[in-house]
């Protein structure tokens, strides 16, 4: 029999003590004696309660202003602040209501079915408009984290289709979420920004990125490229930038033989995904290591594994006929091989582009719920949203805690400690 999973910790107990009805013998009649306890555990849940805030402000008049001048004075506590201004929703529904949308995939619909279960009557109009909304409150929050993100020094990038409703013609179209997110070598909170944009150019990539320089991580594909070149300039001055530094991903890089295996069982491919397999152990070796450290055991290890790999797929490339798959898996890599090896000179660079597409995958799954952005306006309330819980999450935090206490705060939290508000706590 398999050994149940201990029960989560930091999860509150209800103890239930089940004491006997006789503390004697059953046997002999004497008293019994404690000599232990046996304990054991059962996980419960309580489903969404809804329930109402009654807000009572009593009035005041002072009769002593109104016998000279015949007017009432009447005085009343201010109506607290709230972040939908007027609005019937408590901080507490609209958390659940972008949880339920944005962490667990569930589209407007379902929430207003689970609501109509407790006679609670939620139209998807009304909850989409709160969604917009708080889009709109929780901008300067998503600006803020864009900012920090770009000062970082190396960044990864990536893009993933989301369909649009286009009302003109009764269909969707494709727009785009690009996702940046930081490196996690490197100190500092982890942040991951969603942009939506209506499509794939790269002058995108280079608009969110504005004047920065670094290190980005990307795949292979050509909207990025306008980066690396000589003459890049800034999207909105027209200045002529550095351009940024290309590091390229080695799980793209293995993907091309992965694939050749699984359709051909190619010996090529088995030994170059053997020899890949070389530098993601040292990877894993190196995980825990300081900076410092890192590096020397690249230079020791994955520097001379990658020499290797490289003298052996040069030698396999010419005996290998043109045009072919193993042909084509091969030149993916040595076309790409100064951005693919620059990771192992140094302590701090990943190997891949995997932790954004981590980032990236939990969209993927939103959007078979979903379905599709009503609008482009929607869209980028969509990544404001989705920027903000995914970087808590990224950070360690409960998205719903966060996001509940943020809400109550926002509405009269001044701006210049916005930094505080934001999904990793204080920068000090």
């Amino acid at each position: 029999m398999a050994c149940r999973q201990p029960l989560p910790p930091h999860l509150p107990r209800i103890e239930h003590r089940h004491e006997l009805e006789s503390c004697s013998c059953g046997q002999c009649g004497k008293d019994l004696v404690k000599i232990g306890e046996d304990v054991s555990e059962q996980l419960d849940v309580e489903p969404a309660k809804f329930f109402v805030h009654r807000h009572i402000r009593p009035q005041y008049a002072c009769r002593a202003c109104e016998i000279p001048t015949g007017h009432k004075t009447i005085t009343a506590a201010p109506i607290p602040a709230a972040v939908i201004d007027g609005g019937m929703a408590a901080v507490g529904l609209l958390t659940w209501v972008l949880i339920g949308k944005f962490l667990d995939h569930l589209p407007l619909y379902r929430l207003e079915q689970i609501a109509a279960r407790d006679g609670v009557i939620l139209s998807r109009s009304t909850l989409a408009d709160w969604v917009g909304r708080l889009g709109l409150a929780l901008q300067p929050l998503a600006d803020r984290l864009a900012w920090h993100l770009r000062q970082r020094y190396s960044l990864h990038a990536d893009e993933t289709p989301v369909p649009q409703l286009d009302p003109g013609n009764g269909k969707t179209k494709k727009a785009y979420l690009w996702a940046y997110r930081s490196n996690d070598l490197q100190s500092g909170p982890k942040i991951i920004i969603f942009d939506y944009q209506a499509g794939r150019s790269g002058r995108f990539a280079g608009q969110f990125l504005q004047a920065w320089q670094g290190y980005l991580v990307v795949d292979d594909y050509g909207g990025y490229k306008a980066l690396f070149a000589a003459t890049r300039a800034h999207p909105e001055t027209g200045r002529r930038l550095e351009p940024c530094i290309e590091l390229a991903c080695w799980a793209h890089a293995r993907r091309k033989f992965f694939d050749l295996f699984q359709a051909s069982q190619s010996p090529v491919a088995q030994e170059a995904l053997s020899r890949i397999a070389e530098l993601y152990a040292v990877e894993a070796e190196g995980h825990k290591l300081t900076t410092g450290e890192r590096q020397r055991l690249r230079a020791e290890k994955s520097l001379p594994a990658l020499a290797n790999l490289h003298d052996w797929l040069q030698q396999t490339r010419l005996s290998t006929a043109p045009n072919t798959a193993t042909a084509k898996a091969i030149d993916y890599s040595l076309k790409r091989w100064p951005a693919l090896t620059l990771y192992a000179q140094t302590g701090d660079l990943p190997i891949d582009n995997n932790p954004v597409e981590n980032s990236i995958r939990p969209i993927a799954l939103g959007k078979k719920n979903w379905l599709f952005a009503g609008s482009e306006c929607a869209g980028q309330r969509v990544a404001v949203i989705q920027t903000l819980l995914g970087t808590a999450r990224l950070n360690g935090l409960d998205p719903s805690a966060w996001l509940k206490d943020t809400l109550e705060k926002l509405p009269i939290w001044p701006n210049s400690r916005i930094d505080e508000l934001l999904p990793f706590g204080s920068m000090d």
